[in-house]
């Protein structure tokens, strides 16, 4: 097995393209579960396998826990790609940011626009060694870089697709 390493600075390289160039994809599916519902009793499994875990509604919302919940998943992905722009971008500048830490803190509430429902996020991070003007700006371009920051800021483009029944399926 090869050693982990991070991954090159090349990454860094300005894209000129046209359109979106995808570097990697992957797909997850949610199924329900005993309630039927994704949320409440639910599993996620990626495409390669490397992903399986029970979906439970928070103890907060209700629900028995003991599993992780979607706001849970995000902050994750959330976290770990902010630490790695992050990361990627102290090593270009050949900043100390070796015991960098990021957290996210995902809310769930009520969205006071049509009454439904609202994620908010907030990233935190820490950055010991690294003087606080060259840390401020690593912040903000790692605010550029990272395709989650991206995301929250302007949106992602998304399809919903209802796909056709299989054989079998009511």
């Amino acid at each position: 097995m090869k050693p982990l390493t991070p991954p090159p600075t090349s990454l860094l390289d300005k894209y000129r393209g046209a359109a979106f160039a995808p570097l990697y994809s992957t797909t997850v599916r949610v199924t329900g579960g005993e309630a039927r519902h994704g949320r409440a009793s639910g599993t996620v499994r990626s495409d390669d396998g490397n992903l399986a875990v029970e979906l439970r509604m928070p103890a907060a919302l209700g629900g028995q826990g003991g599993g992780t919940n979607p706001e849970q998943l995000f902050a994750a992905g959330y976290a770990a790609c902010f630490h790695g722009a992050l990361m990627l971008l102290a090593s270009h500048a050949r900043l100390p940011a070796q015991d960098a830490t990021v957290d996210v803190t995902v809310a769930f509430g009520r969205d006071p626009v049509d009454g439904l429902f609202l994620l908010t996020a907030e990233v935190r991070i820490r950055l010991p060694g690294v003087a606080r003007p060259a840390a401020e700006e690593l912040v903000r371009n790692a605010e550029r870089v990272c395709p989650y920051s991206k995301m929250t800021r302007r949106g992602i483009p998304c399809r919903v697709v209802l796909l056709p029944a299989e054989p079998g399926d009511l």
